[in-house]
């Protein structure tokens, strides 16, 4: 019997040099790097190739380059011959997870991240704050430890035992403090440049809607479980809608595994840099995952199925 297959696409964390030889192996792929550079007006190219962990990291860099790197990914499995039953992605994998939908074109979604990561970095300067991960506690434990801190929210629910908390630095002083009191196996702040998925970013938010509302979208060619819902849409207007919230909202990726578990998918094939998501995966029963980038997808084929 085969497998029943979503592909899944990765956000903020996954960059790394290299990450766009997905891209270039692809026609049309200097039209695209160069609209890309010329949209962003930043180097990319360069610092895909032979960037500097600062540049990586920055928010204004990070993100058109994994969607660029996630996109190719998307379509090289499409090409193969994989026929998947929904996508999804983590946070900025969303938005990557779209384009491969049909849901706009290429240019169009690349237009978007841009502007999105702009208006991030932009608030992240102005708001100080930061991000950890929390290893080995559950979200209750979670929950409680952060009752009554201020400026504290819970970010990405990654997986069981693995959570991200977003806030300022007096409350993400005081979260790990709670944190490692409740119990916690490690706390590791993450290399990344704001309180993202937080309140504090409400107003990229606004402004991101007001760019949403003023593109155009078209129903999915697939399901995608999106992050602010776990559950999947095809509509475009519903797309939208809970795309203008992503910024603000926690990323719900445990219950989005479990959601796309429950609606028949067997396997998970992570479509972009890394393996982040394929190590997440293993922490929920009855789901396979495997990352492109450490794949023969031919391989993959025969191995699940597909």
């Amino acid at each position: 019997m085969s497998a029943r297959i979503a592909l899944v696409f990765p956000g903020q964390g996954s960059q790394r040099i290299g990450m766009l030889s997905e891209l270039t192996s692809l026609e049309g792929a200097d039209r695209l790097l160069d609209a890309a550079e010329a949209v962003s007006d930043l180097p990319l190219r360069h610092v895909a190739e032979a960037g500097t962990p600062e540049q990586l990291a920055d928010t204004r860099f990070a993100q058109p380059l994994l969607y660029l790197a996630d996109w190719a990914a998307g379509v090289r499995a499409l090409a193969s011959g994989v026929t998947p039953e929904a996508l999804a992605g983590h946070s900025l994998g969303e938005l990557a997870a779209l384009a491969i939908a049909g849901v706009y074109s290429a240019e169009a979604g690349l237009e978007l991240v841009v502007e999105r990561s702009r208006l991030m970095a932009a608030v992240a300067a102005e708001t100080p704050g930061g991000m950890i991960a929390v290893l080995g506690l559950d979200a209750a434990a979670i929950a409680t430890a952060l009752g009554g801190i201020d400026g504290v929210w819970v970010a990405n629910d990654n997986s069981p035992g693995q959570t991200v908390v977003s806030g300022t630095p007096d409350g993400l002083a005081a979260a790990m403090e709670a944190l490692t009191g409740a119990g916690a196996r490690r706390i590791v702040p993450l290399a990344v440049a704001g309180p993202f998925h937080s309140p504090l970013m409400q107003p990229a938010a606004t402004r991101f809607a007001d760019l949403l509302r003023a593109a155009t979208f078209v129903d999915a060619a697939f399901p995608v479980f999106q992050n602010t819902a776990a559950a999947p849409a095809e509509n475009a207007d519903v797309i939208r809608q809970r795309l203008a919230g992503q910024i603000v909202s926690p990323v719900r990726w445990t219950e989005t595994m479990q959601s796309l578990k429950a609606a028949g998918v067997t396997v998970l094939l992570e479509c972009g840099p890394g393996a982040v998501l394929t190590g997440l995966a293993k922490r929920v029963d009855g789901l396979s995952a495997y990352a492109m980038e450490q794949t023969d997808i031919q391989d993959f084929r025969r191995e699940v199925g597909a």
